[in-house]
């Protein structure tokens, strides 16, 4: 078949009646869905706004803190994690463990004011906590510790600077001492630890101290085993009151018992010796003022400290009706103690000399358990007829 061929065929394929009916078709049914079609553009916001929409409406949580409701959306708690907020609300709501009251309120936050809640509401708005006027620093940052948000300078704006400084320092220093006690402190005690002792005396010397002490005369120690460090970093944290105090409280965290934080004389060099009246020497040593910790992890320091005596049973008699009840048993025994009384007495008195000295200066018969008022007999008065 030649080109010409093929250019004659062409328009009669085109006129054939199936060709025809199915272009009339193709064209009804192109008509129809454009008559009740939309635009591309149009059903993908309306499918958006159908799925956006009712998630939109119930990401709207309300939260009582204080007797106050907070309405905000759980989204921007969900941009926090680490918070306690957002790990509530993180997951879906109907999964979570945090449930709504009768009401569908979600009460939290108990024991923080609705002043100081609405401050860190601003935190996941914005990225920082501004300190109301009337709230303290450290009640903010109490309430940022229970809801786990982050206390930082960064994140902490308040006006008044010493607050903030302190509560950033007391970080700062229990950080730092945590790395002393592992590294400068915990050594020593172990050294103790390991010649049986169970508690421990630290004094901390600058780098500069220099201990010289005369093994002749040595200084009087208050401590028996002093442990030393040298370390003119940890002298300098010691020196603030406050870094005591933090570094008191995380000895008992860690269990630590008795412990004792100050500063205190620690001799370095012997100065001089005199001689006291009777020859005695006396040995004047240089002392420093440096810190010192004392601690112990003593369990049973109450058993140790005492002794147990053991109790027995006291066989006199001390109360009066337990004496009647013995009179029948112990009667003859006092009787003949009575009797023999009696005759030392009359003997007494027939050798005594005319006058009655020696009957005045007897002793009258003891009067018997049995008999509590006895009727005594009065003596002669010197001179009288008998």
């Amino acid at each position: 078949m030649n080109a010409d061929s093929k250019e004659e065929l062409v328009p009669v394929l085109k006129s054939t009646p199936q060709s025809g009916a199915r272009n009339r078709l193709r064209s009804t049914l192109s008509s129809g869905l454009a008559r009740y079609s939309l635009p591309a553009n149009s059903m993908a916001a309306s499918s958006s706004d159908n799925r956006s929409g009712p998630s939109r409406a119930s990401d709207r949580i309300t939260l009582v803190v204080d007797e106050t409701r907070f309405v905000v959306d759980a989204e921007i708690f969900r941009a926090q994690p680490n918070t306690m907020l957002g790990r509530m609300f993180s997951s879906s709501l109907d999964n979570n463990f945090t449930r709504p009251n009768e009401r569908g309120e979600y009460e939290v936050a108990d024991g923080i004011s609705s002043t100081i809640f609405r401050a860190v509401l601003d935190y996941y708005k914005t990225g920082t906590v501004r300190c109301p006027p009337s709230v303290s620093v450290q009640e903010l940052r109490e309430a940022c510790d229970y809801l786990l948000v982050p206390f930082s300078a960064a994140t902490i704006k308040c006006q008044n600077l010493r607050c903030l400084l302190h509560e950033l320092s007391n970080d700062g220093a229990r950080q730092q001492f945590n790395l002393y006690l592992e590294d400068r402190i915990l050594p020593h005690m172990v050294n103790v630890a390991e010649r049986g002792d169970r508690e421990c005396h630290i004094v901390i010397l600058t780098d500069d101290d220099v201990v010289e002490w005369d093994d002749e005369y040595p200084p009087q120690m208050g401590e028996e085993y002093p442990e030393v460090i040298l370390c003119t970093q940890l002298y300098r944290f010691f020196k603030y009151i406050e870094n005591r105090d933090v570094a008191k409280q995380v000895l008992k965290e860690r269990g630590l018992k008795k412990i004792r934080l100050g500063i205190e004389g620690y001799p370095t060099y012997k100065e001089k010796v005199r001689k006291r009246p009777g020859g005695r020497p006396e040995v004047i040593y240089n002392y420093v003022q440096r810190p010192f910790l004392h601690m112990s992890w003593e369990k049973e320091e109450a058993r140790s400290r005492h002794v147990d005596f053991q109790c027995v049973k006291s066989k006199s008699i001390t109360n009066l009706l337990e004496a009647a009840s013995a009179e029948p048993d112990g009667a003859a025994p006092r009787a003949a103690t009575q009797n023999a009384q009696n005759n030392d007495n009359g003997a007494a008195a027939a050798a005594a000399p005319p006058g009655g000295v020696a009957a005045a200066n007897a002793m009258p018969p003891q009067p018997a358990q049995s008999e509590p008022y006895p009727a005594a007999e009065l003596l002669p008065e010197p001179g009288e007829a008998e």
